[in-house]
Order: structure tokens, then C-alpha cells, then sequence
């Protein structure tokens, strides 16, 4: 059972999300990791271990940013380890994605991405979720939110998702399916998260 905590509003989002992460460790995890963006683009700081490890790697970088998404892994598809941590992103480098649940037709969506020359780098469904988007996206000339909902009508399993795009600092993409996700609404900001 996987943590998610995702953030987009006035404030930085790097604490918020650290704070919701911290909170979420109840649920296990192997491995943590945030998706920060702002005007360089997204960032992606992931490590093997829990959220105070997490914080300690970032300790020394550039966290800002009004837009992230954070997640707690427990590993359900490949070794628990910095590679397979989430958040995941596409082979562009433009979507960054974090996933709790089970994407039990990866393998064949893998494959047939692989054959169109997708290169994947961990062993999870998560990474192959986030190269299904950007390949509807890229294809079908859609945006992120069609691409995501043409997405999830090919997949089978229970899902919580959240999908940010590089470029794009005031919305992100949330979607479920059997997992738990709430989303909290605020002045002018929204929180998403794996749990009330």
C-alpha cells in the first residue's frame, strides 16, 4: 500500500507535500520521492528508504516550486530501490506520474510500447502507466487530461494516480479506481492524498 500526496496552489509545495508524506509512513514503504516544478522545469528526488532520508537528500537542492507530487512506496512491482521509487517519468521527460494500486495488464501494454521504442528503466507498472499517457498524448495530439482518460480505459486494475507536466505549474491530473484518493480544496489551492 503505497502514499500519495500531490499539492498546486500559492504556497511552496515541497514542505506541504514532506509534511503529508510523513504522515502517510503508517502505510509502509521502501522508498520515497517528490516531482517539484517551476521555471527550470520538473525535478524528481527520489531515495531508497523513508520520508526523513527523502528530506535529507533534498536538503542540499533547489525544492521550490507551487505544483508537486510526493509518494511513499511499498513495493509491489520490482526490488525496493532508488530505480523503481516513484514518481516515474516518460520517456520525454515531460509527465511525471506517482501510482498506488495494480496495473495487472502491464506487461502486455509494456510490450507493445517497447515495440513502438519506448526504453523503460525500472520494473514497475507505475513507469509503464506514465509511458502509456505519453505515448496517447504524443500520438493523438490530446492533451494531458484526454490522454489520461484514454489511458485508463486500456488498463485493468485498481488504481490512484496523479500526473504533472513539465510547463504546466497550475494543474495536475488526478484519477481513481478501487484505491483511495481525496482531494482537499482550498483558497485558490487544492491537496490530493492517498487518505483524509
Amino acid at each position: 500500500m503505497c502514499g500519495i500526496v500531490a499539492y498546486v496552489g500559492c504556497q511552496d509545495a515541497y514542505p506541504l507535500i514532506i509534511k503529508g508524506l510523513k504522515r502517510l509512513e503508517y502505510r509502509g514503504y521502501d522508498s520515497a520521492g517528490i516531482a517539484l516544478s517551476n521555471s527550470q522545469g520538473v525535478s524528481i528526488f527520489k531515495t531508497q528508504g523513508n520520508v526523513s532520508k527523502l528530506q535529507e537528500y533534498i536538503s542540499t537542492k533547489d525544492s521550490s516550486g507551487l505544483i508537486g507530487i510526493g509518494h511513499t512506496r511499498w513495493a509491489t512491482h520490482g526490488a525496493p530501490n532508488k530505480v523503481n521509487a516513484h514518481p516515474h517519468i516518460s520517456g520525454d521527460g515531460k509527465l511525471a506520474l506517482v501510482h498506488n494500486g495494480i496495473i495487472e495488464n502491464y506487461d502486455a501494454i509494456k510490450k507493445a510500447l517497447t515495440q513502438k521504442g519506448h526504453v523503460f528503466e525500472s520494473n514497475t507498472d507505475t513507469e509503464v502507466l506514465v509511458h502509456l499517457i505519453e505515448e496517447i498524448k504524443n500520438h493523438e495530439s490530446v492533451c494531458l487530461f484526454e490522454a489520461v482518460r484514454i489511458a485508463l480505459n486500456e488498463v485493468v486494475g485498481a488504481y490512484a494516480i496523479v500526473v504533472m507536466e513539465k510547463g504546466v505549474d497550475n494543474e495536475f491530473i488526478a484519477a481513481r479506481k478501487g484505491s483511495p484518493l481525496v482531494i482537499g480544496v482550498g483558497r485558490e489551492e487544492y491537496y490530493v492524498a492517498s487518505d483524509a
